[in-house]
């Protein structure tokens, strides 16, 4: 299964996408986390239902440094690329 999110708030600058990574790799999630020319960062997930579900609670968080205000599901084709990347 495949989910993708935007991640809006204080989520540039602040390590997001590396610590997206460093949580979804883990999880066997393969995808992509990139900064949006809004200041959003737009995730993709692919992988294991259950695996998405404890990424897109930590996405709620995110690392030390954010401040997420808003995770939002878009809906998404399923497409399993072979590893995560940060774009």
């Amino acid at each position: 299964m495949c989910r993708q999110f935007k991640v809006s708030g204080r989520v540039q600058g602040v390590f997001f996408r590396a610590s997206t990574r460093d949580v979804a790799v883990p999880l066997q999630l393969t995808g992509h986390a990139i900064n949006m020319p809004d200041g959003s960062v737009e995730v993709r997930a692919c992988g294991d239902g259950a695996a998405i579900d404890q990424l897109h609670e930590w996405l709620n968080q995110g690392p030390p440094r954010a401040s997420v205000t808003t995770v939002e599901e878009i809906a998404t084709t399923c497409t399993h690329p072979d590893r995560f990347t940060t774009g």
